[in-house]
């Protein structure tokens, strides 16, 4: 996916680095997913998970959302619709 991916890899490594380990992605915008993507997603996951955190994705789309179930990863991770329900289950 190129530079979006290396953006994408960058941001959450710093917000991860911070401490910052519980974190809701918009991915309004982000119509597919690729298994880079999927593999960065996973990998930010985990150091999520060990740092007592989690991952909520925000408005995932359709695509992303089957692509994540035929790969059976969907299950490891909460998709909202409601911005503010998603930041809320953080707490």
């Amino acid at each position: 996916m190129g530079p979006p991916l290396d953006r994408f890899n960058s941001t959450l490594t710093d917000i991860l680095a911070q401490g910052e380990y519980k974190i809701v992605l918009d991915l309004e915008e982000m119509t597919t997913i690729d298994s880079s993507g999927i593999g960065a997603l996973m990998r930010h996951l985990t150091a999520a998970k060990h740092g007592g955190g989690a991952i909520r994705l925000y408005k995932p789309s359709k695509f992303t959302v089957q692509t994540l179930k035929l790969v059976s990863l969907l299950n490891l991770f909460s998709t909202y619709e409601d911005l503010p329900e998603a930041i809320a289950s953080l707490q």
